[in-house]
């Protein structure tokens, strides 16, 4: 029997760091709630169910579930004091599913490659994350903001969003998660680590799966989205324009 796929998309954080009244999740980009944008990622995947995990139920109900018809979206339920509450909620709705990825709401740029590589790598090993390796030499601090290590690039990750994991698994370690109340736990992947339940897979994500937090990353995702317009519009063009710059 195939197990069941659910998807928790997060979209409870306050946009403290963008300023002004609306939240992040809720701006608009290209013309629509930079919410819709992951939710309808997962839509168009082999995702069985979408748990919707905000404080704004009514709206995300009327103004981008029905009014994108986005019918794989099965719960909306509040969200937490904390991230970690919030992902715990929507982990107690999930009943009865096999995989269980999660994802920030305010990550527009998911795609179907990144949905489906992390289903069939969580099939394999159980925990797996999508990211990067980071562009940039890194330097660990001391205490005194001095450089004190610096890691090999190769093996440094900027890890993204979304997570996928066995049910059980990431159950049982957010269970221990709140009963022992750790600090220092900023993703999900780290909760995994905590407990020792599993090793998380590292898969390519992309360098445009940005989590918009700040104004400057609203212009760079209008950038990006002008970017893939032309895509569409002309692909073999675009693609050879791209290749050329590349062997510049």
């Amino acid at each position: 029997m195939q197990k069941k796929i659910t998807a928790i998309v997060l979209a409870g954080g306050s946009g403290t760091r963008m300023g002004g009244d609306c939240k992040k999740q809720y701006l608009s980009l290209d013309g629509k709630p930079i919410l819709f944008y992951s939710l309808h990622a997962f839509q168009q995947s082999r995702v069985d169910e979408i748990i919707l995990v905000t404080n704004e139920r009514e709206y995300c109900r009327n103004e981008i579930i029905r009014k994108y018809s986005l019918n794989k979206v099965k719960k909306i339920v509040p969200g937490g004091k904390e991230r970690f509450h919030s992902v715990y909620a929507g982990l107690l709705a999930a009943k009865d599913c096999g995989y269980i990825l999660i994802h920030d709401g305010a990550r527009p740029f998911l795609t179907e490659d990144m949905i489906e590589e992390s289903i069939d790598a969580v099939k394999i090993h159980f925990a797996c994350a999508v990211g990067m390796p980071v562009k940039d030499t890194i330097k660990l601090a001391d205490d005194e903001d001095f450089a004190a290590q610096t890691p090999k690039r190769e093996r440094v990750w900027q890890v993204q969003t979304p997570q996928t994991f066995s049910y059980p698994l990431i159950l049982k370690a957010y269970q221990k998660i709140l009963k022992e109340q750790p600090k220092g736990i900023t993703d999900d992947a780290m909760v995994v680590e905590y407990g020792r339940y599993a090793k998380v897979k590292l898969i390519p994500g992309s360098y445009e799966n940005i989590k918009i937090t700040t104004p400057e990353d609203m212009a760079v995702a209008e950038a990006f989205l002008k970017r893939q317009r032309r895509y569409k519009k002309e692909p073999k063009k675009f693609r050879k324009k791209m290749l050329t710059n590349m062997h510049r």
